[in-house]
């Protein structure tokens, strides 16, 4: 339907933009890219989401946080009076709002931020002028209402709706899955279109078994924590235990605490399946990836994790932020890891994990079939405890949408091709004003003639072939690796030594 980089671009055009498409399309990429340059552009984007949790991956807070609104289900007429004034100052300060799991959020709900920041803002404008960016995939978990809540849908049917006119950007390049037979399942679980040799596909996984590290995913919170309590305790090893420490206010630290995986009390043993929760910014490992404690640091204490790559890495403290616009409301301070034998499907959204055993048995909404199903890359890193009808439905009311939005989406991109090349000048300008003719940068010049990857990032492809290079022969022509990677001798040597201990070349 359309490309990362024209979506990257309509975004940064100003226009208000429904970011969607299926699992693994590289939405939470584009919102990552689109936050970040936009602040570095001068701009104040306050960033939020229908949960904690999925607030919580991107550094920002709920939208009910955020607007005010909390859990109400209505404004009262003299609302405004009620918010603070620090409230009504973020809300005017915004330039752009992000609001992420788009699909969880009740239409009335919308309809109230819209009417919160139209007064804030005194403005009748669309949220008071801001830019609205929305983000998510509406065949994943709906809105969920209580029983004395009044009737209500997804937020397409707000009355804000037609107003805001999003330009829809529908991802559709598939990022995370890597088999052509479990793509066509998902497919096929999208458009209602699951036939006997797909279901028979997905049952023939119930009787197989995961060799390694394996997550369970199941559908209910005791479960979860009934499996990871005993699998812990049938570890015969020493307990290790790490506290998390927090700033700010009371009530912005409880909040946060909520909206984080991250217990307040990690307790880990040398044998111990844990997941990480953070995205290293070293990219040696991210959000989701599985691994064994194997070890405990002897100078800092930290877990060491050997990785499902088999790289080991000492998973030293992150933070995590609760932040208000640009105003940090509260911070915490932990190891980012959880004891990972299983997790809910409801905390696995928006996850990549490298094997799963998924227990449907119990699935009770529509989409939550699809949301455990679509974790995994591939049929062979999945296995079935059981599943029920109810898993594989989809919402009719979210495939009716989607018709819609893939129709819109393709003649949105039409509409506004043109700005790709804007796109291309705008980089372009970027990269003048970065560049200088300094000697460092002549000196960095002259050895990518040679070396084109020289003073790059390593990637993490390239960095994981590396290492596999070197476990299957630690006697490898290091010239040779110079030229499989395009990087100087001694970036090789740097990298294995950082990998595999200074004595591991000479």
């Amino acid at each position: 339907m359309m490309d990362q980089d024209l979506a990257i671009e309509i975004l940064h055009d100003g226009q208000h933009v429904l970011l969607t498409g299926p699992a693994g399309s590289g939405k939470t990429h584009a919102l990552r890219t689109f936050i970040n340059e936009s602040k570095r552009a001068g701009k104040t984007v306050s960033v939020t989401a229908t949960t904690g949790l999925a607030a919580s991956h991107l550094g920002g807070n709920t939208i009910h946080s955020w607007s005010g609104i909390g859990i109400a289900d209505e404004l009262p007429d003299d609302f405004a009076k009620f918010l603070s004034k620090t409230r009504q100052e973020t809300i005017k300060k915004t330039d752009v709002l992000i609001i992420d799991e788009i699909s969880m959020l009740h239409d009335y709900r919308l309809d109230m931020v819209d009417r919160v920041a139209q007064t804030v803002r005194e403005s009748n404008e669309p949220f008071g002028g801001i830019q609205v960016v929305l983000c998510g995939d509406f065949f994943q978990l709906p809105p969920i209402s209580r029983q004395d809540q009044a009737p209500s849908s997804f937020v397409v049917t707000a009355e804000c709706w037609q107003e805001l006119d999003p330009v829809v950007c529908y991802l559709n390049e598939q990022f995370r899955q890597d088999d052509e037979a479990y793509l066509e399942i998902l497919q096929a679980m999208r458009t209602d279109s699951v036939r006997r040799h797909h279901a028979e596909q997905l049952l023939e996984r119930q009787v197989s078994e995961l060799s390694g590290s394996i997550t369970e995913l199941h559908v209910r919170n005791v479960d979860v924590d009934e499996i990871n309590n005993q699998k812990l305790a049938e570890v015969d090893a020493p307990v290790h235990i790490f506290a998390m420490e927090t700033t700010g206010g009371r009530q912005y630290v409880d909040s946060l605490k909520r909206s984080c995986l991250a217990p307040e009390e990690l307790v880990l043993k040398e044998g111990a399946l844990v997941m990480c929760l953070k995205n290293n910014l070293e990219k040696r490992y991210v959000n989701g990836s599985l691994g064994t404690v194997v070890d405990f640091d002897k100078s800092s204490g930290y877990p060491v994790v050997e990785l499902k790559n088999r790289r080991r890495v000492i998973v030293e403290p992150e933070e995590w932020e609760l932040r208000d616009g640009n105003r940090k409301r509260a911070g915490l301070t932990q190891v980012p890891l959880r004891l990972a034998w299983a997790i809910t499907v409801h905390k696995s959204q928006g996850m990549t994990l490298d094997a799963a055993r998924v227990d449907l048995r119990r699935a009770f909404v529509e989409g939550m079939g699809y949301v455990a199903l679509s974790r995994v890359r591939n049929l062979e890193s999945l296995s079935l405890t059981g599943i029920n009808k109810m898993a594989l439905k989809i919402s009719p009311e979210a495939l009716a949408i989607d018709e819609q939005l893939r129709k819109k989406s393709i003649q949105d991109a039409k509409r506004l091709e043109h700005l790709r090349e804007k796109g291309r000048v705008r980089k372009a300008t970027q990269n003048k004003k970065k560049s200088t003719s300094g000697p460092w940068q002549q000196k960095v010049a002259k050895m990518r003639e040679q070396y084109p990857n020289a003073f790059r990032p390593w990637k993490q492809e390239d960095d994981e072939k590396l290492v596999e290079l070197f476990s299957q022969d630690s006697s490898v022509d290091i010239d040779a690796l110079t030229e499989k990677f395009g990087r100087h001798a001694g970036s090789i040597r740097a990298r294995l030594k950082k990998h595999f201990g200074e004595d591991a070349v000479s």
